[in-house]
């Protein structure tokens, strides 16, 4: 099917041409992650799920391709002096990483609550770790600090361009290695991945929907949906670590635009899935990243008329950085 890019470009922070290009830059670099299927998974949702494994991707989640393709992308004036950026997870040690391959500083601003196993990730990977409150204002503004200290090039886990492209190569692959696909359903937080992905998938294939899946105890991105503008939250409480961002000025175009709806699950929803990924597919998954097969699974999916010709899912397993410890408390509930 013919890719349009040119509406896109003029409409959007990435399109397929920057995806793309984005793959060329950092195939390299990543791992072309597996899909896995389970009959007996597909059998509990009574539909065909495709899951992309991105639980196996370098530094453990789907990260490293933005952080690799920000990276690569920064010319040898502005790599000298490194990068920065404030997170809690994920993104951090994935930044991390990808600085450590090109040979430059990475200073990490993070929160003193942030996951313990994320927090040795970073260090394991070479970042500068530096301490801020849980607070984003205290975020932000440690980031400041450092940018002003350093000269270093901010990279931001989600409203950037370059990280937008570096998520949308996930479409690429996973509409090659199962071309049956019909709907995908990504986790949303700030946004980055969702954009990506939807802006690759919808210009591969039109018809393609492309579903967020989403806690209800961080569910900005569904009443941004249902108001028509972005919504934050004064708090939020999730088991789901890696979704409790907000959207962004270049992230909320593709979603209000591109995503076909919000499928909001509780955090028990979560854990079971989680729990199926264990015992079923033999794969750790952080909550972050089983939210996809939580959504498929929730009644809320099932009983919408709406999304009853979904039949052929690809799932995106973001991430698989979870505490051991915390694996086995859930699993023992």
């Amino acid at each position: 099917m013919e890719e349009k890019s040119t509406t896109q470009r003029m409409k959007y922070a990435a399109d397929i041409s920057s995806i793309r290009e984005a793959h060329s830059r950092i195939s390299p670099y990543i791992h072309r992650t597996p899909v896995m299927c389970s009959e007996s998974i597909n059998a509990i949702a009574r539909r065909r799920l495709f899951f992309k494994c991105e639980c196996f991707q370098k530094g453990g989640a789907f990260k490293f391709r933005g952080a690799c393709n920000a990276i690569l992308s920064l010319d040898n004036s502005q790599a000298a002096k490194g990068v920065v950026t404030h997170s809690s997870g994920n993104h951090a040690a994935a930044l991390s990483l990808a600085a450590k391959i090109r040979g430059i500083p990475a200073y990490i601003v993070i929160p003193r609550n942030a996951p313990k196993c994320k927090v040795e990730n970073v260090v394991r990977y070479g970042g500068k770790v530096i301490w801020s409150e849980a607070t984003m204002q205290s975020r932000e503004t440690t980031a400041n600090k450092v940018l002003e200290e350093t000269g270093a090039v901010l990279v931001h886990s989600s409203n950037d361009a370059r990280i937008i492209s570096g998520q949308g190569t996930i479409s690429l692959e996973l509409l090659e290695q199962a071309s049956e696909i019909d709907t995908i359903i990504v986790p949303i937080s700030g946004g980055g991945l969702i954009s990506g992905a939807a802006l690759a998938a919808k210009s591969i294939n039109p018809a393609i929907r492309v579903l967020a899946a989403e806690p209800r105890g961080a569910d900005d991105a569904a009443k941004s949906k249902a108001s028509g503008h972005i919504i934050t939250l004064p708090e939020t409480k999730t088991i789901a670590d890696g979704l409790r961002a907000f959207l962004g000025d270049l992230t909320w175009p593709i979603v209000r635009d591109l995503v076909d709806g919000v499928i909001v699950v509780d955090d028990f929803e979560i854990v079971e899935a989680m729990k199926l990924c264990l015992e079923i597919l033999k794969v750790a998954v952080e909550p972050s990243g089983a939210i996809g097969l939580a959504a498929v699974l929730s009644e809320s999916f099932r009983a919408n008329p709406a999304w009853s010709s979904c039949k052929n899912i690809g799932i995106i397993l973001s991430g698989g950085n979870l505490d051991l410890g915390a694996l086995l408390t859930l699993y023992g509930n």
